[in-house]
């Protein structure tokens, strides 16, 4: 499964640039808002599902090399934070639904 068809399946807004998300397999996914936590347990290629919408989110996501930040209950990043995970590649989804219930879609899906 590709990001791409996480976007599409779970209507995920993208707040960065747009890239060739067809490209990126997802591996995994990790749901934290605690930042020592996920530098501690997430692995490279995972999905990271938080509702943190600050500029840390993106130091600690190319950090741990993940695949794609998914931004929780409809917390939105200010442009300074966009402006920085742009420069570092990362890449910011967002949705209005609640960690609990995008954590439980991806299971549906197929993201283990």
């Amino acid at each position: 499964m590709t990001l791409q068809d996480i976007i599409a399946g779970l209507n995920l807004k993208v707040l960065t640039s747009l890239r060739n998300f067809n490209a990126v397999t997802p591996q995994g996914g990790y749901a934290s808002d605690l930042l020592s936590c996920v530098v501690a347990g997430a692995q490279p290629g995972n999905l990271w599902i938080t509702l943190q919408a600050h500029m840390n989110v993106v130091a600690v996501a190319s950090l741990r090399e993940v695949s794609a930040v998914i931004i929780t209950e409809n917390a939105q990043p200010g442009p300074e934070v966009v402006e920085k995970a742009n420069d570092q590649g990362v890449v910011l989804l967002s949705t209005e639904r609640p960690s609990y219930e995008i954590v439980g879609k991806l299971w549906e899906m197929g993201v283990r």
